[in-house]
């Protein structure tokens, strides 16, 4: 069987094939209460680390649906006892909110106080059932459909500044850090798509993605361990896991980010008036789209997707190279008409988003009782209980994909589109649209754009690069150590 093709039949229907699995009780045990989670909350962040958490009990309980506990668990969420589902069938029922209510669980069990939102539960964390959801969205995709002609020439004009940089460092320091660099540009890019002028014009000046970043920081921290050796796990925990810190910390900073939303986005606010939509909680959740959902986003995306080419070396380097340049030359430019020729970048691009989704954690709860299926049995959940999807192993699921741990660049090729429908980075299927109704992600098809472009435009520049990476709080961590400018022939 090909890398690019899958081991469950294509056609295959959950629903249809339901009636021939076991029903089996949902196996695992959170615990007494306060113990179970604080001792799940251990192995989790410190004694078994994130996926081999995941990893001991799916083996233990020989199921990839079992419960366990999420953190940040006491005193922070009132109930962190959830269903966990690992695989690739049994996962999308978190998109069918007909049957799962989305009400406050973009960050899990747990909700930030809405002090860092100027009060509002934002759009992330309504539920389409809410009046505001649909309101907020249309808002959302209009302004994204009406700036659809500035998306290549102002994320090639950032990249520009990004690529410069690069080189900069690397040549005078010998090693380049991306992910400071691609933070810097990923902010510069969504400010100047939102609000037509780069955020040096504004109050942010250099600063805007370093005020973004302690403001995610803040609401994150009770989800990630810093890492530090010279700090006991127990103080950490403590410290990040066991009470909210504070908007506090980054009350003056959000004032910064919302007053230059607020002054420079005045066409999306006058629009979301026109709707019925309070100006204040228009640029409130304009703040946070740009903020949590695109800046966060992108500050995980385009690392994990620099780590996982970069390590695949230079035949795959040349490859794209051929192609990137061979269909630029003849399509005239960068252009939507020759990226959508480039079958081997997006290949690339979907398989990056694959075997490293930017937001792994997806949570619902369930409106009534129900039969969920994984690709085994048969498990009964009731009313109110909380489901969550850690997305990385059910993207990586070996009765859908082979080697499905390995980066496979041509995965997405020929045949090997059909699999799309089961990488669900967005929120949804990638073979699926974002709507009012649901929760994927209204930016979905200009993620993947970016991606291709930030590939496009990087080989059209250099022939191979040499990396080093690792981990950060939230994702990988690339430092480029050599570039090879393209040879001309």
């Amino acid at each position: 069987m090909s890398s690019s093709s899958s081991s469950l039949p294509l056609n295959f229907d959950n629903s249809s094939s339901s009636s021939k699995l076991p029903l089996r009780s949902i196996p695992g045990d959170c615990g007494l209460p306060f113990f179970g989670p604080i001792k799940d909350r251990f192995d989790y962040f410190y004694n078994e680390g994130r996926d081999q958490f995941f990893r001991t009990r799916m083996q233990k309980y020989q199921s990839t649906v079992f419960r366990a506990n999420m953190p940040p668990g006491p005193t922070m969420a009132s109930n962190p006892n959830v269903v966990v589902l690992l695989d690739a069938i049994s996962f999308p029922i978190l998109f069918d909110t007909s049957r799962i209510e989305k009400r406050n669980v973009l960050d899990g069990t747990y909700m930030p106080s809405t002090a860092f939102t100027g009060g509002y539960r934002v759009c992330a964390y309504l539920d389409p059932s809410e009046p505001n959801h649909a309101l907020l969205k249309r808002l959302f995709m209009s302004s994204l459909a009406a700036r659809h002609h500035n998306f290549i020439p102002v994320f090639r004009s950032c990249l520009t500044e990004l690529f410069t940089t690069l080189e900069d460092d690397v040549s005078s320091k010998g090693k380049a850090d991306f992910n400071g660099i691609s933070d810097n540009m990923s902010f510069n890019f969504v400010f100047k798509l939102f609000c037509d002028k780069h955020p040096s014009e504004t109050q942010l000046g250099s600063n805007g993605s370093n005020l973004v970043t302690k403001w995610l920081f803040l609401q994150l921290a009770p989800l990630i361990t810093l890492g530090l050796s010279m700090l006991p796990n127990v103080v950490e925990d403590l410290l990040l896991h066991t009470f909210p810190l504070p908007s506090l910390f980054v009350k003056s900073d959000y004032k910064k980010l919302y007053h230059a939303f607020y002054a420079s986005a005045s066409s999306i606010l006058d629009e979301a008036e026109s709707m019925g939509i309070k100006r204040d909680e228009a640029c409130h959740n304009l703040v946070f789209l740009a903020g949590f959902n695109a800046y966060g986003g992108m500050k995980t995306l385009f690392p994990a997707l620099i780590k996982w080419v970069g390590l695949a070396g230079q035949k795959l380097h040349g490859q794209l190279a051929d192609e990137i340049r061979s269909i630029v030359k003849a399509e005239g430019g960068v252009t939507f008409a020759a990226l959508d020729k480039m079958a081997l970048t997006k290949s690339v691009v979907y398989e990056a988003l694959r075997i490293e989704p930017p937001v792994p954690f997806q949570y619902g709860k369930v409106k009534e009782d129900m039969v969920i299926h994984s690709h085994d049995a048969a498990f009964e959940i009731k009313k109110g209980e909380m489901i969550f999807g850690y997305q990385p192993f059910a993207t990586k699921d070996p009765k859908v994909f082979d080697n499905p741990e390995e980066f496979v660049a041509h995965r997405f090729m020929g045949d090997g589109e059909k699999l799309l429908e089961y990488v669900y980075w967005s929120n949804g299927r990638e073979s699926d649209d974002p709507t009012v109704e649901n929760k994927q992600c209204p930016a979905k098809d200009l993620v993947v754009l970016l991606s291709r472009v930030m590939l496009v435009e990087f080989f059209l520049r250099y022939d191979t690069f040499d990396i080093e990476s690792g981990t950060l709080l939230l994702g990988s961590s690339v430092t480029f150590k050599s570039l090879t400018k393209q040879t001309y022939i």
